[in-house]
């Protein structure tokens, strides 16, 4: 049986204030309807530096007198042609006085977006990315992309501190209270729904940049805290999701399928005898606990004084390792694999403990936080060259690292965060003849499902459960 500590991925550390996605699986049992079927779904330079708003088509750009005091040294040239989307992307954020936000799948990319609103305005521009990873990334497309020489783009975070007329940094690096952030016309947030937290939201008020881009695949916070990203950033300029971008064939055709597990019998009984622990105490303590959503912070807090509470969200906890962990998995798993044995394929799941049980007994290699960097580029590299087909992972994959394409994703567990399912759905979406296949596990007769139900993104035209 799975260890009860708590070993789930953080990919960064901010202070989002949100609250454990168990939250979810509290509301499931008042709300415990959903059927257990399988299911599948389609789916300060000089101004010549600065571009003449002739070239341009029906979109006006900042006047050159507003630009110039913040313009590059050198040109930078756009060496590909944008998707449709991206450009409309653009100019929609041009007609919203280059304030705003734009909003794509993973795998749509946003990174384009931003390299062309360089391109375009052509001022001294400074982008804010949550990890090193990223921060390299960003670096190394910005002068490939912009056909700039090195030293034009710079770096502050991870050990370097070298800011240029371009400039990557951290959120944590520009957080810092000494750190100065002026003399940049264009700011731009990648993952932008990182800056609201409380330790990164002094980022927008220490540049007084003019012009601000943010990107991101999923705005929403569970603490609601999204919503002053419309003064930090500015509102959504342009939204694209999945299914729209999918059936433009601008990214992959996809299929999404939930399998359903049995337990075990003795992970049934434990779950069943967990869970009622659980049940009882929600159901004895209800009036002190509130109604609603404050429900669960309540419980944390008379955690600190009741041991019964602590018992309580103890069970509730072990009751989900049990279903997230549970058995059968494994062997849905290697029945998967057999199947797209000739596919690339990733698998994702919750809890390190479960990736390490998935790579010993599938005997593939696996990806955790505690992953050597050598090791781990060493993977990457292999998986990108074909020579490695099958990966599994946890929540360190999820965002701020470039994962080599696949076409089939298999989430092993997850949280109930509508983020994380479209941030591990992109990782198979970038354009390919072939159609992307994403599959859910889920132990029946669990509250897994309704965590499943409550990520997966709402369809047009559907009714909010």
């Amino acid at each position: 049986m799975p260890p009860a500590s708590d070993d789930r991925e953080q990919p960064i550390a901010d202070e989002r204030g949100e609250l454990d996605e168990a939250q979810d699986d509290l509301f499931a049992v008042l709300d415990d309807d959903a059927s257990d079927e399988d299911d599948t779904t389609e789916s300060a330079a000089t101004e010549s530096a600065i571009p003449a708003e002739s070239a341009i088509l029906d979109v006006t750009l900042p006047p050159a007198a507003a630009r110039a005091p913040y313009a590059l040294p050198f040109a930078p040239r756009l060496d590909l042609e944008p998707r449709p989307y991206q450009r409309e992307a653009v100019e929609a954020w041009l007609r919203a006085h280059g304030r705003g936000i734009v909003v794509l799948p993973t795998g749509a990319g946003k990174t384009i977006v931003a390299f062309d609103a360089i391109a375009r305005l052509g001022v001294r521009a400074l982008v804010i990315v949550p990890t090193i990873e990223l921060l390299r990334q960003w670096r190394a497309g910005l002068t490939e992309r912009l056909d700039l020489p090195a030293d034009a783009v710079g770096a502050v975070g991870g050990g370097e501190r070298a800011p240029g007329p371009l400039t990557v940094m951290t959120y944590d690096s520009a957080a810092m209270p000494r750190r100065a952030l002026e003399g940049y016309g264009l700011l731009i947030f990648d993952e932008a729904h990182h800056l609201p937290a409380q330790s990164y939201r002094s980022i927008a008020k220490k540049c007084p940049a003019p012009w601000r881009l943010g990107l991101s695949a999923t705005l929403e916070r569970t603490d609601g805290r999204h919503a002053e990203l419309d003064t930090l950033i500015g509102p959504i300029v342009f939204e694209r999701d999945v299914e729209e971008l999918s059936a433009q064939r601008h990214i992959a055709a996809y299929r999404e399928r939930r399998v359903f597990v049995n337990l075990a019998p003795e992970e049934e009984v434990r779950y069943e005898t967990l869970m009622a622990e659980w049940r009882w105490y929600l159901a004895t303590h209800r009036s002190q606990l509130g109604p609603g959503p404050g429900m669960f912070a309540a419980l944390i807090r008379r955690g600190g004084f009741d041991p019964e509470a602590r018992r309580a969200l103890r069970a509730h906890h072990e009751a989900r390792l049990v279903s997230m962990n549970a058995t059968a998995k494994i062997g849905t798993i290697e029945d998967l694999l057999r199947r797209h044995a000739h596919d690339k394929v990733l698998i994702f799941s919750e809890y390190v403990d479960m990736v390490d049980r998935i790579s010993r007994a599938l005997l593939i290699p696996a990806i955790t936080y505690r992953t050597p960097p050598a090791e781990r580029r060493a993977i990457l590299q292999g998986f990108r060259s074909g020579a490695l087909t099958k990966l599994v992972t946890g929540r360190v994959l999820n965002e701020g690292v470039d994962v080599p394409d696949a076409n089939v994703a298999i989430i092993a567990s997850g949280s109930a965060s509508l983020r994380e399912y479209v941030q591990r759905l992109g990782r198979v979406l970038r354009p390919k003849a072939t159609e992307a296949q994403l599959y859910e596990l889920i132990s029946r007769r669990t509250t897994e499902r309704n965590t499943s139900r409550r990520r997966r993104p709402k369809r047009k035209g559907e009714a909010t459960c």
